[in-house]
């Protein structure tokens, strides 16, 4: 039996259909490309989440990697899994043929990656994060960096990570202590400590690649004097040989969800001989690692909606078996001579149903936008295309990242919910993936940071010329939408939110004019909610036009209820979701301040 985890044929129907990846096939970097070849990579990457990824989350969950002697330990599946992994080119799926890549669209890899963390979210982790270490060194290292380091992280013999959280400094950069020392040679020496460090060491990688944001002695405070190093565990030193780099392990924090995805403690320099190299220039290593944590905010995102999904078809797999009640009668009472009902014959099970389809496809959906736009960016020929694609991802990824977490925490809780008591025990999935997507809103950067940079920097970024193209985006997905009377309700629904959208932003503007950004700011995560969920319902009327459309043709691959289903899982979205921001900018637009100035003894 085929697990069900992902639908397939909802993904690719989002990603051809809906978003028209075929399109970006036209582009000289994606020629040697067609759907053919396109499905199937996507074919053989769920072939190999069917087979050695899905079967073992479960296990992977009951026994957890572990830290003994020195050394971080992963469930051994994970040496057949690297394997085949690096044997598919899974790391360089992106990158340029000349680097040793497979240089294909950046939607199809989001694509490919969502099959695989929806099987089994504790793996592909390990395989994101080497690829975007290797892409920063080949992006901003020399050519001597470059040749040792990147092809043995592509067939992922070495494993890659980015190594930025401090125990003093949590998630504020700008106060990052390690430090580097320059010698009379190539390299620095590095001291300090670093935690939080996912898929850090394990013993199926010879050598681990640290790219660890440092001070070099000396640099200016704050974010202004950070650069980023290369540190690998064990450094080359001719001849294929390898010395300790004094990069220690020195334990393995234990989690309550992705207990298989490795999370790591790393001391640089304990005994004066951990030796890194300076990528790129001194002082922009933030900047630097920003093109990396970008990429993997999307990617974190992704892993959220992922997860969910798989919680969204364990549930649905329930209800379809899970005999429970009886249906009421016309006149209100329920005969107890029927045979029992299967549960998802009732109403508020379907309700719960329906909003775990919303919340899955429709992240799904924005998660492939957002890497559409990446794609353009890198594709387009006028500068102005390129800042047009540019400024759309920017305005997206906080977004994109907080969504599918935020509501991917209660999609499961409704997963949960759907199987009873049997939900909140472990013989059955719903409570570990519930336990697994709750880091998702704490990985890079957490809910209340993404909402500082969205309202913060991303809406006022140019004059507001990033909310003004996703606002003409919005518009053609509305154009589109109305040429259908059934769909024109839900078209001026959305239209109307943008004005909403204006008028929220026009009320909480004058405090940041004033200088007053503390209150500009105080209720950003709500304000991130109420954009997420507009966001979304673009999304959902973008699907929903596209389906509406199929069936008007007639030239759809699949039944007629598919695309009809997509219809009116927009109109719940609509209904349940939609409705609620009103609500939501009321709160934001409000004159209190009541989490400023309240004294602490409050609590």
């Amino acid at each position: 039996m085929t697990p069900d985890y992902v639908d397939i044929e909802t993904l690719k129907f989002i990603l051809y259909n809906v978003h028209q990846v075929e399109g970006l096939l036209e582009a000289e970097h994606f020629s040697e490309y067609d759907k053919t070849s396109l499905d199937l990579f996507l074919d053989s990457i769920k072939t190999f989440s069917d087979t050695a990824l899905h079967p073992y989350i479960k296990e992977m969950d009951e026994k957890p990697s572990y830290f003994k002697d020195g050394n971080i330990h992963i469930h051994p599946q994970f040496k057949s899994i690297l394997n085949t992994a690096g044997d598919l080119g899974i790391v360089g799926a992106i990158f340029d043929f000349e680097d040793g890549g497979m240089q294909l669209p950046s939607t199809v890899f989001q694509a490919a990656h969502f099959i695989m963390n929806a099987a089994n979210n504790h793996v592909p982790g390990y395989f994101g994060l080497t690829s975007g270490s290797a892409n920063l060194i080949l992006s901003f290292g020399n050519q001597e960096l470059k040749d040792t380091y990147v092809p043995n992280m592509l067939d992922l013999t070495w494993g890659g990570t980015m190594c930025l959280t401090e125990p003093q400094a949590g998630s504020s950069l700008s106060d990052v202590m390690t430090l580097a020392t320059p010698t009379d040679n190539d390299y620095y020496q590095i001291k300090g400590q670093k935690i939080f460090i996912s898929a850090g060491d394990h013993q199926f990688s010879n050598n681990f690649v640290h790219l660890v944001l440092a001070r070099i002695k000396g640099a200016p405070a704050g974010t202004k004097g950070v650069s980023l190093f290369v540190v690998p565990k064990n450094r080359p030193t001719g001849n294929d040989k390898f010395t300790y780099n004094d990069a220690a392990i020195a334990g393995e924090f234990e989690k309550m969800g992705q207990k298989g995805y490795c999370t790591t403690h790393i001391v640089f320099g304990d005994n004066n001989d951990c030796r890194g190299w300076l990528l790129g220039e001194p002082n922009k290593g933030l900047s630097y690692m920003f093109q990396m944590m970008n990429e993997a905010r999307i990617s974190t995102g992704l892993m959220g909606a992922s997860i969910a999904s798989a919680a969204y078809y364990s549930s649905l797999r329930y209800a379809n078996e899970r005999p429970q009640g009886r249906k009421l009668n016309s006149s209100g009472q329920k005969n107890a001579e029927e045979e029992q009902t299967l549960i998802i014959n009732h109403p508020d099970i379907k309700r719960l149903l329906f909003s775990q389809k919303a919340t899955v496809e429709g992240s799904m959906s924005l998660i492939l936008q957002t890497a559409y736009y990446l794609d353009k960016e890198m594709t387009s020929s006028s500068e102005e295309e390129k800042e047009k694609y540019h400024l759309l991802l920017e305005i997206l990824t906080p977004i994109v990242k907080t969504y599918p977490a935020e509501q991917g925490i209660q999609s499961i809780s409704n997963a949960v919910q759907i199987l009873g008591g049997y939900g909140f025990c472990f013989d059955f999935m719903p409570q570990q993936y519930y336990r697994d997507i709750r880091i998702i809103a704490l990985y890079e950067g957490t809910t209340g940071i993404q909402s500082l940079d969205l309202l913060g920097r991303k809406i006022t970024m140019k004059k507001g010329k990033a909310l003004e193209l996703l606002a003409i985006e919005i518009q053609e997905t509305i154009k589109n939408a109305s040429k259908f009377d059934d769909l024109k309700p839900f078209a001026n629904t959305l239209l109307e939110n943008l004005s909403l959208v204006q008028k929220v932003i026009g009320t909480i503007m004058p405090h940041a004019m004033k200088g007053n950004y503390e209150r500009f700011l105080a209720d950003a995560t709500v304000f991130m909610d109420f954009m997420g969920t507009i966001v979304i319902g673009w999304q959902w009327l973008k699907t929903a036009a596209v389906a509406k459309q199929t069936l008007a043709d007639g030239n759809g691959n699949q039944p007629s209820a598919f695309y009809e289903s997509k219809i009116h899982t927009m109109k719940f979205f609509y209904t349940y979701e939609i409705s609620k921001t009103k609500g939501l900018a009321k709160t934001v637009m409000n004159n209190e301040e009541l989490t400023i100035t309240t004294s602490k003894d409050y609590f």
